[in-house]
């Protein structure tokens, strides 16, 4: 049995439909790749803050000696033989360099002394707008925008994904980035380097 008049309509609704999928294709955020590809610092002179885990070797001939330190609250450690030692605001260098002249200076003969950064927690970062959970979540080496949606629950129902604006302090002058994250994830756009300090914000989308 035909009926033309059920055709026509179904018809016009599957055109339509097409309609509205291709307006939405044409209408997907593109913004042009402006954005840094590599990491805006060098992870050496990353400032240790309160909560910073570090592991201290000290190797003095055939000896060694290890031990594990979480920076208090003041940003400071107690090291075996010199006592206190301020971590905040300084670089494993500096702490390192530090540690091993005062072991020199007469507790130990000819030290020498390894720091290493075991875990980060002094460095945050903030993500808000159309996220699951907008708040400050810590940063780590190497963090990239998409991680960064992923440890904050993940887009909205209502997330504009491919405009996400990130704000950024360098050299004392804002910086704001228009990131493509969704194309990012689909493999389209290279990836984001995230820093300590950034501001991710996700805007809603109007459709």
């Amino acid at each position: 049995m035909n009926f033309p008049g059920f055709q026509d309509n179904l018809r016009r609704v599957a055109m339509k439909l097409l309609v509205l999928f291709v307006l939405l294709v044409a209408c997907r955020d593109d913004p042009p790749i402006v954005y840094p590809m590599t990491a805006p610092f060098d992870e050496a002179k990353l400032p240790l803050g309160p909560g910073d885990k570090i592991e201290l070797v000290i190797y003095q001939g055939s000896r060694e000696q290890k031990a594990a330190y979480t920076l208090d609250a003041s940003g400071d450690m107690e090291v075996q033989y010199i006592g206190t030692v301020k971590g905040a605001g300084k670089t494993v260098r500096s702490v390192r360099e530090e540690i091993q002249m005062r072991l020199a200076d007469g507790y130990l003969l000819d030290p020498v002394v390894s720091v290493s950064v075991v875990e980060i927690n002094s460095q945050k970062l903030s993500v808000f707008g159309q996220v699951a959970r907008s708040g400050t979540i810590k940063f780590t080496p190497g963090m990239t925008i998409t991680e960064a949606i992923a440890q904050s629950g993940g887009f909205a129902p209502l997330a504009r994904k491919n405009m996400v604006r990130v704000t950024r302090l360098t050299a004392g002058k804002k910086e704001v980035y228009k990131i493509p994250v969704e194309m990012i994830a689909e493999g389209m756009r290279p990836n984001f380097p995230m820093a300590p300090g950034d501001e991710v914000f996700v805007p809603e989308r109007a459709w």
